[in-house]
């Protein structure tokens, strides 16, 4: 039997053309649901590229104030009533909040005002972030917020069983386990490029060792270089170049410390496909995510990845077949880990077809048919508590208890 179209809201401070994993999988996300035939509506912060756009049925653009030490990134911030008009006049059958700063909070407040079906994410581990910051004392006042905000919602949607349960152990409730996709075909081995290679100083047997993603503190990039060191040492015959895709508030402090590193900085699209497939072994030594949607993309592409044994990597690696795997926190395992794949040319070359193998059937459709059944439900248990609520209104004539 074929089900009705909803109207779904997406809210969400940052969106494609930003760079970041939020971004990247609300862009498919929202893609994947109009492809099921459903109309969906975006409200978030105005970017550069909308200098001559407005807001229509589909678009709400909003505020933008600049987040501190993230360039290009921003926090939203729009009035509970403006969006209450504007809902009044076309109702959403549901929203969901991707974000919980300004924004998702001012949609949050009026979605209750108005009975509306609020679905939440949590995308962004800001706890954690707090403490790479020098900011510890920060922690538990946030995560007091993130539980209040998302108690308040339908379900809160996670990307990981490890996030998940750190949010439980936090006294979140209602959590849902979504993990993310990958784009296969644009994420492809076949789109290995030897003239890149060259312009990194890299010759066909050479090994490229890739790092893609944001620069910044929490991302625990100062392993980089005692793991490549530890290369070099292990391996002296063998020529390593690091290839570092990405930009961010660290990447002055990188270039210092890595003075033969190769910084390409944020690429897009077929291009930063072709950096992930020219690369080798992709090193992520992140202990702050959520998911990380790099590490499908490494493995789609082909790569060796070398990570601590949590979110994306955790669900998705077998140690010693698709990837090598490291305790959390623990920097000598994490290098040990990768010296292991180096250790025999067989090794590297089995362990990447097997990471392409198991990338290949993460595809996004599947995300967002998952997606579309947490939405729906949200709808329905809103629905089953206006007859609930109906149940308790007094009926004509009779009289009224007093006490």
């Amino acid at each position: 039997m074929k089900t009705s179209s909803l109207r779904i809201t997406l809210v969400s401070e940052t969106f494609p053309p930003e760079i970041n994993g939020v971004a990247n999988t609300l862009g498919r996300l929202g893609e994947g649901l109009r492809q099921r035939g459903h109309q969906v509506e975006l409200v978030r912060p105005r970017q550069a590229i909308d200098v001559a756009a407005g807001s229509d049925d589909e678009l709400l653009l909003c505020r933008g104030w600049p987040l501190p030490g993230y360039p290009g990134l921003q926090w939203g911030e729009v009035s509970m009533h403006k969006l209450l008009r504007r809902w009044r006049r076309q109702r959403p059958d549901v929203l969901y909040i991707a974000t919980e700063g300004p924004l998702g909070l001012s949609a949050l407040r009026a979605a209750r005002r108005l009975g509306i079906a609020v679905v939440s994410g949590f995308h962004t581990n800001f706890p954690q972030y707090s403490g790479q910051y020098g900011l510890g004392w920060f922690t538990r006042l946030l995560t007091h917020y993130l539980r209040w905000f998302h108690r308040r919602t339908a379900i809160t949607l996670v990307p990981s069983a490890s996030q998940r349960l750190e949010l439980e152990r936090r006294g979140f409730e209602r959590l849902g386990l979504m993990a993310r996709g990958v784009d296969a075909g644009l994420f492809n081995p076949a789109r290995r490029n030897q003239a890149l290679r060259e312009q990194w100083g890299l010759g066909v047997d050479d090994i490229a060792v890739l790092h893609v993603g944001r620069l910044a503190a929490e991302k625990n990039l100062a392993l980089l270089r005692p793991c490549l060191e530890s290369l070099r040492q292990r391996y002296p015959q063998q020529r390593l170049r690091l290839v570092i895709v990405g930009d961010g508030p660290a990447r002055a402090q990188l270039e210092q410390q890595l003075p033969d590193a190769v910084f390409c900085g944020a690429q897009r699209g077929e291009v930063l496909a072709e950096h992930y497939a020219s690369g080798d072994l992709f090193l992520f030594p992140s202990l702050t995510e959520t998911f990380g949607n790099v590490v499908l993309e490494a493995m789609a592409s082909g790569l060796a990845v070398v990570a601590y044994d949590e979110a994306a990597a955790a669900q998705h690696i077998r140690h010693g077949h698709s990837g090598a795997l490291a305790m959390p926190g623990d920097p000598p395992a994490f290098i040990d880990a990768a010296c292991w794949l180096l250790e025999e040319s067989e090794t590297l070359r089995r362990v990447r077809l097997n990471a392409r193998q198991h990338a290949s059937r993460q595809g996004w459709p599947a995300i967002v048919e998952q997606f579309e059944g947490f939405l729906r439900g949200a709808c329905q248990d809103r629905a089953c508590e206006a007859p609930a609520l109906e149940t308790l209104a007094i009926k004509p004539g009779s009289s009224v208890p007093r006490g």
